[in-house]
């Protein structure tokens, strides 16, 4: 990397901690440090929500998910806006009538201190693993820049994160979101626009959509229904709304972000840009990751994208081989190149058969490379087991330490690491909060001052910051990081939904039987995930969410209905 490149990369993203550190230098309470001052207006609610949910894995490995499968990825957000409604119309009010902390106070009031405290356990597991995705895929880039090794980069990324969330709390990660989010997404409209000046003078970025059109890269909803299918409309608009629902419904790294909102209305209006402009963010990554395809129609591809496995083998007895791989790998680049420089003049003068032609040619010369790339693959596996030859996640960083202009390196790169700095301080600080909140003062120590649960308050930042740091250190397990921060939710969100669902709407159920529900359904969506895993049932993720939650509402009804509990006093219901 240049020294201009340093020098933006750094300038950022220090500027941006420093004004964070600036603005929450008199935070000495705990509601402040855990809620802030409820001072936020909505738009910075709506980036601040956004801003949370956009780690550096939504930067690093959509764009490789759009470059292997085009923009199908999509249909995943297309249930959050149909969320953002129901929260705003029954959710939030509630909140806010209550004047909670965290989520998960609410459930004691409805149901008991077991119900609350099992729910705030099922948030604290899945947002710790979930936190490790978001510290390891910004440490692919540095260790790959830098050379560092990367559990030496995971650590240094965890402490300058844990440090920065220990100084300001959520205050600090509210204010800080909106300069991340501007950073974020003028990197990305950059990103897409150099794409488009790279490609070989005289195509277009029409050009450049038609090919990828006809090629099955611009295809967006499929209605098939497929249980097997991850990314199909019916997943997305019932799994997917399930999923979101429990989320930035239950899941207090977001709740958190809103809960500091000035009013309700603030409070609404944040959530509602948040489900109005996510998919749009969503699509500008996804296409950008097209275009990146594109472009590699035009520039031959690493026969392996990963270049720290390249390393090794080139350093091995498979070094000839790959020798050979990459020479090929030139030559098909070759043909693909022709074939689709005539699948351009055939689409500009319209004509279906030239373009079907030349269609079918370049398809076959992608199964080509897809065949090197696959040969690669087998000698990386023979080279060291232990090797992830999945490298979908490193395909957008290659473009942009390649081919990107000296200076847009280092923004882009400013880009991932805000991504990851906003992402991962919010859910340290929401794992602190509900730590504090709903287990420590709660059950453990429930009479010291203010100042002693603050100096908690940030304790369990550092230990929560370890755990994170810990599963970071194994996340290479995962094929691919985007999924795998969805897989990791949906094995715990739709229970939790399932949780709020029978407290806001099914006032004659209790406590009793709601925590036997939950733990019942928890138990059948682990191993439907774990049957799914071995391969003994095939199952797409994102149908886990809505199984838990109505296995959850279910059972609750039925226990409740079986035991013939007595309804609730009227005290409680008044919460709903």
């Amino acid at each position: 990397m240049s020294t201009l490149d340093w020098l933006v990369m750094i300038g950022t993203l220090a500027g941006i901690v420093l004004y964070g550190v600036y603005k929450t230098r008199q935070v000495d309470n705990v509601q402040s440090y855990l809620l802030g001052d409820r001072d936020l207006k909505w738009w910075t609610i709506g980036l601040s929500v956004m801003a949370t949910q956009a780690s550096a894995v939504t930067f690093l490995s959509t764009p490789g998910q759009a470059y292997n499968d085009g923009l199908g990825f999509a249909q995943f957000y297309f249930g959050l806006p149909i969320a953002m409604v129901v929260l705003c119309i029954f959710v939030l009010p509630i909140y806010y009538r209550l004047k909670v902390y965290t989520a998960y106070e609410y459930l004691e009031g409805r149901f008991d201190l077991r119900v609350r405290t099992l729910t705030a356990i099922l948030f604290l597991i899945q947002r710790g693993l979930a936190a490790g995705i978001t510290i390891y895929a910004p440490a692919i880039v540095l260790s790959a820049i830098l050379g560092w090794s990367l559990s030496v980069t995971i650590s240094v990324i965890g402490v300058v994160v844990i440090f920065y969330t220990v100084i300001g709390g959520t205050k600090a990660v509210s204010v800080t979101q909106k300069q991340q989010m501007i950073v974020i997404l003028l990197g990305m409209f950059i990103a897409g626009a150099v794409v488009v000046m790279k490609l070989p003078q005289g195509l277009s970025f029409g050009d450049a959509i038609g090919v990828a059109g006809h090629l099955g890269k611009l295809q967006v909803v499929d209605l098939e229904f497929d249980l097997n299918d991850r990314y199909n409309i019916w997943s997305a608009l019932l799994g997917g709304t399930f999923l979101f629902l429990s989320y930035f419904g239950t899941d207090q790294s977001q709740v958190q972000r809103y809960l500091s909102g000035k009013s309700l209305t603030e409070s609404r209006l944040g959530l509602l840009f948040n489900g109005i402009f996510k998919v749009p963010m969503q699509f500008l990554v996804l296409l950008v990751g097209v275009l990146v395809f594109i472009f590699f129609l035009f520039q031959a591809p690493p026969v392996h994208f990963n270049t720290a496995n390249l390393v090794k083998l080139r350093a091995s007895p498979y070094a000839g081989q790959l020798v050979d791989l990459e020479a090929r790998n030139q030559e098909v680049q070759q043909r693909n190149e022709a074939a689709t420089l005539t699948m351009v003049e055939a689409l500009r003068l319209d004509d279906e058969a030239r373009i079907e032609t030349a269609r079918q040619q370049v398809e076959a010369t992608l199964e080509e490379r897809a065949e090197i790339a696959a040969s690669v693959d087998d000698l990386i596996g023979q080279l060291d087991v232990e090797l992830i030859t999945e490298d979908r996640d490193y395909v957008f960083i290659t473009f942009i330490t390649e081919y990107l202009p000296v200076g847009l390196v280092g923004l882009l790169l400013a880009v991932i690491f805000s991504a990851a700095m906003s992402s991962t301080s919010s859910e340290l600080n929401a794992l602190a909060t509900t730590s504090v909140v709903d287990i420590y003062r709660r059950s453990i120590v429930t009479d010291r001052d203010d100042d002693h649960y603050l100096k908690a308050s940030k304790w369990f930042t550092v230990i929560w910051g370890g755990v994170a740091l810990s599963f970071a250190a194994v996340a290479n397990l995962f094929d691919n990081l985007i999924q795998a921060v969805n897989i990791i939710g949906s094995l715990f969100y739709g229970v939790i939904l399932g949780v709020f669902v029978v407290a806001f709407f099914f006032k004659h159920v209790g406590g009793k039987a709601v925590f036997k529900a939950a733990l019942i359904g928890q138990a059948f969506v682990t191993l439907t995930f774990a049957a799914t895993w071995l391969n003994f049932t095939d199952l797409a993720y994102l149908w886990l969410n809505l199984i838990g939650c109505v296995l959850t509402v279910a059972f609750a009804i039925w226990l409740e209905n079986m035991h013939d509990s007595p309804t609730l006093p009227e005290s409680e219901t008044d919460l709903i």
